[in-house]
Parts: structure tokens; sequence; C-alpha cells
């Protein structure tokens, strides 16, 4: 099996977010509302306070954010980060950069969702910063606050047939990007995992000698600050086998606040 050196532990991804302050159209401040095919997303909550909003089977549901809380959600679930004041959280993302492969679509209405091309176009960035970046951000966060506030309404009411279409639609949308996070997946996680199996066994086997040479220390910094994430502002670490550096076109128009951002 071919693996990626020096993963983080269990090849997670890593990243910061300051939540966005742009109002949206409900009044509300804060990020992009998407959700994740096969990511599970953890936030660590390290300033400030706010909250995430989530669609799931369970309905409509806003859990708190205070420095020191954590949460987390699994794949299909919608989440929306919203500023509350200050909010800086540390985002976990499962799956060695699988997000930041596309893992993450926005609840953009379902016309967009229908066409590939046009869902593209809309989740776009001209350029990793500056005002059109920015303008451009804020209105992909804007177009699926629509889309958001149409399957919120429709749990509130009972009916969850909208949000099972969108996440059907954000399935189809992914399919042809699955053999790449096959692979990705399995040079990075699955790998990590069977390292660890492998460990096990020596160690049953009274073979510690995997010690002496696999013993190393490993740092890294941002390797980009302030990115335009779903969520918010994104500080970013491309580190083999968790977050993976992929072409600017993808990254701009599907990184997550996570992957990850989420």
């Amino acid at each position: 099996m071919v693996s990626l050196p020096h993963p983080l532990p269990g090849a997670v991804g890593l990243s910061h977010l300051s939540a966005y302050d742009w109002e949206a159209a409900d009044g509300v401040c804060g990020g992009s509302p998407h959700l994740h095919l096969v990511c599970t997303e953890a936030y660590v909550v390290t300033g400030g306070r706010g909250a995430v909003q989530t669609l799931s089977p369970d309905g409509y549901r806003e859990t708190p954010l205070e420095a020191g809380s954590v949460a987390w959600f699994t794949p299909g679930t919608v989440h929306r980060m919203v500023q509350g004041g200050g909010l800086r959280i540390t985002v976990l993302m499962q799956n060695s950069g699988l997000p930041e492969a596309g893992d993450a679509v926005f609840t953009f209405p379902p016309e967009y969702l229908a066409d590939p091309e046009r869902y593209a176009a809309a989740a776009a960035l001209p350029a990793k910063s500056g005002p059109a970046a920015e303008e451009a951000a804020r209105r992909r966060r804007d177009l699926a606050v629509e889309g958001y506030l149409v399957l919120r309404e429709a749990l509130e009411a009972g009916d969850s047939g909208p949000y099972l279409e969108f996440q059907r639609a954000a399935a189809r949308l992914v399919r042809p990007k699955v053999p790449v996070w096959r692979e990705r997946w399995r040079a990075g996680a699955l790998a990590a995992a069977e390292r660890t199996g492998g460990q096990l066994d020596a160690l049953e086997a009274g073979a510690p000698e995997y010690l002496a040479t696999g013993s190393a220390v490993y740092g890294s910094g941002p390797t980009r600050l302030g990115g335009l994430g779903m969520c918010g502002r994104r500080d970013e670490y491309e580190l083999p086998g968790t977050t993976l550096p992929v072409p600017d076109a993808v990254a701009d128009s599907a990184v997550p606040d996570g992957a990850p951002d989420a």
C-alpha cells in the first residue's frame, strides 16, 4: 500500500478559522452552510463565542460555541458556523484532506446542484485574496444561505424531503471524484491505521525494533493565512497525508472551513 510520510495523528486535516462577520439575509453573521459526504468534522473553540447551526434527520439544531467547547458532526449533516463575537476555532477534519479534494457541497438552490458547471461557477473564487475574491466568497455564502433556509424551514415543518433530496443531489455532484478520494484515503488515513496494526503485531511478537527506527519529531507552520474558506477566514496547513496540496481551481471551488472547513 502506498502511504504518505509523517501524517498528523490519524491523518486528520488541520486548519484554524475565524468565522465571517458578514450579515446574511436572515440577519445572522457567519459562514456558508454545506455538508461533507464522507468526513466527520470537529470544532475545537479557542476563542470568542458563536454557534453551529445543523440540519440532520433529527431536524434543526443550534449548538452554542465558546472557548473550550468542542462540537463535531458526521457526514451528511448540513452545518453553518455562526459568528457571535471573535469566534476562533481549530478544525480537525477526517480522512487525509478529502475536503480539499472536493468533499464539501454548498447548500445552493436545486437548480445549481443539478448542473455541475453552474455549481462550479457559483462556488469558484476568482483569486485567493483581494476585493474580488471577498465579494465572490460573500456571494456564494449568500447563495448557500438561500438554499439552506429553504431546507431548514421544511425540516422545522416536519418535511424532510428537501433535505434528503439535497443529500442525493450532493452525492451525484461528487460521484466523479470518488476514485481520487479513494486513493487519498488509502495513502493517508487507511495507511496510518495499517501502520498501527503493524506496530501492534510487532509488540505482540515481542519485537519493538520499529521504535528505534521510527521515532522522530516534526513541525510546521501555516502555509496560507486568512484564506477565504466556507465558514470563515482560514489558516491552512499543507501537510503530506493530512491536508494535501491541490490545484488552485479545485481548492478555490471546493475547499471547506474545515477541511478540511469544515
